[in-house]
């Protein structure tokens, strides 16, 4: 059960933060509007904001392909999982800490500084169960 629960939690960081890819392939518009949707102020074109834009989208897809290969081949990359929901914790620090900063409002804020908490704690404390010498999956 506790292999399982940890490959469910692997799986949400890999669409958490693979859902990201799509700022790949937006046009700026689309991704102008999307942002708005989360809360941004309108935002004019700007080429380093374009390219800024594709880089952490892709960063933060890539980093979503690791979860996913963590998910899909757990006892293989056991030694892994721990420093990947660390990763989650550390990345909530960074939102909690600068979403108070900067007094942002609870939509999106909450949501993703809870799913870094949530998601990289629940990574952490199930990651021995990925370890080969646990045997087999048990339900």
């Amino acid at each position: 059960m506790y292999f399982r629960l940890l490959r469910l939690f692997l799986g949400f960081a890999a669409f958490a933060w693979g859902v990201s890819v799509m700022g790949v392939f937006m046009s700026w518009s689309a991704a102008v509007e999307a942002l708005r949707g989360l809360g941004a102020q309108p935002i004019g074109y700007d080429r380093m904001l374009d390219y800024w834009l594709r880089m952490a989208s892709g960063a933060f897809a890539l980093v979503g392909c690791w979860y996913l290969v963590l998910m899909i081949w757990p006892r293989k990359f056991h030694a892994a999982i721990p420093w990947f929901g660390g990763l989650m914790v550390v990345e909530g620090v960074i939102l909690l800490v600068h979403g108070l900063r900067l007094s942002l409002p609870p939509f999106p804020f909450y949501a993703d500084t809870l799913a870094c908490f949530l998601g990289g704690g629940a990574i952490l404390h199930l990651s021995r169960h990925a370890r080969p010498d646990q045997g087999e999956p048990r339900c």
